[in-house]
């Protein structure tokens, strides 16, 4: 299904509303995805959702705002309304008309890693923009495909936002008239893996290291396998090790990030559909069954005492998780006022 057909909105609406427009006492809590973008050879067209999770609860009040931030990156983001969460609800309000920021206490309790490739700056554009969605009266509210528009210009691009909107793997494309998405049902078999290091990598710098221009031979092998890697993931695991042969983009970005490519290799050595999660350093293995993931958490386990597992002549540490793929994406209920006092 075509998720996104309409065109671009531009952010602002014709429409001015006051802060009354949501009552004090609104109140909703959002459960939104991480996502790994650029799967495979999906540069830039394939994303994921996965099961780990950012909460963020918001309630309109009279009074300015209060900002409660916990678990990951909690000690690097900002309180005030400079947040990336902030900053998309506030860009969802004015695209409905409301210009000025009402009273709010909001908490946001993050479990998606910081600057590790699994979509958290896009996690906490969708989660503001829903949010802010749900408050308005419902006859006001932004449809799927404006809430897609709105993520992707924040994000600069759609393959995280919209697996964190709508769930499972979407191809995410632009054109003329804004963004697009479609969803693909996910085969029951795949497992994701997923080894978290500890550090970090900004996408910016993972970025500027793509070249402008690949050989022509290059970008050909790269459409196959990404053709490939769609039929994989919906009806035939098998084929998720040659799907996810990359030409576009890990190799440039390898240098950034050495010990996440050291593991890949010894990932794909043993068979294994390993990749570099979004822009990295996450690496993940997209696993046929269940027991090709236990052999990929193993196998990861077994890189931490290799010579390539080194970083600044330190060894790196590797948090390895089995996780599932979400196939409902961002959830937002609305909740009883009073919650957050």
């Amino acid at each position: 299904m075509d998720i996104s057909s309409s065109p671009l909105v531009d952010g602002e609406s014709a429409a001015s509303y006051g802060t009354d427009l949501i009552p004090v006492g609104t109140a909703v809590r959002v459960r939104v995805p991480g996502s790994t973008g650029n799967v495979g050879p999906g540069y830039d067209s394939l994303g994921l959702a996965l099961g780990r999770y950012d909460e963020l609860t918001v309630e309109r009040t009279d009074e300015p705002l209060v900002l409660d931030v916990r678990g990951e990156g909690s000690g690097s983001v900002p309180r005030t309304e400079e947040h990336l969460v902030i900053r998309a609800m506030r860009t969802a309000w004015r695209a409905i008309g409301m210009h000025a920021l009402p009273g709010l206490r909001v908490e946001a309790v993050n479990g998606i890693p910081h600057s590790r490739g699994m979509g958290s700056s896009a996690s906490a554009i969708v989660a503001g923009v829903v949010a802010a969605n749900a408050m308005v009266p419902q006859d006001l509210r932004l449809s799927e495909n404006a809430m897609l528009q709105i993520c992707s210009q924040m994000e600069g691009h759609p393959d995280n936002v919209a697996p964190s909107l709508f769930g499972g793997l979407v191809i995410s494309y632009s054109g003329a008239d804004g963004f697009h998405s479609v969803s693909v049902p996910v085969h029951d078999d795949v497992v994701p893996v997923v080894a978290v290091p500890d550090y970090e990598v900004p996408t910016r710098i993972a970025r500027g290291l793509i070249p402008e221009s690949v050989p022509h031979r290059e970008a050909a092998v790269n459409s196959g396998r990404a053709a490939l890697l769609v039929h994989a993931m919906k009806d035939e695991p098998s084929e998720l090790f040659a799907g996810t042969e990359d030409s576009l983009h890990q190799q440039y970005r390898a240098s950034a990030m050495g010990p996440s490519a050291a593991l890949v290799a010894h990932l794909r050595g043993r068979g294994l559909a390993a990749i570099v999660s979004g822009a990295g350093p996450t690496v993940l293995v997209l696993a046929a069954n269940v027991s090709e993931a236990e052999r990929a958490a193993e196998a990861m386990d077994d890189f931490y005492d290799t010579p390539a597992n080194v970083l600044d002549d330190r060894i790196v540490n590797w948090d390895v998780e089995r996780l599932t793929v979400d196939g409902n994406g961002v959830i937002v209920d609305h909740i009883e006022p009073g919650t957050l006092r």
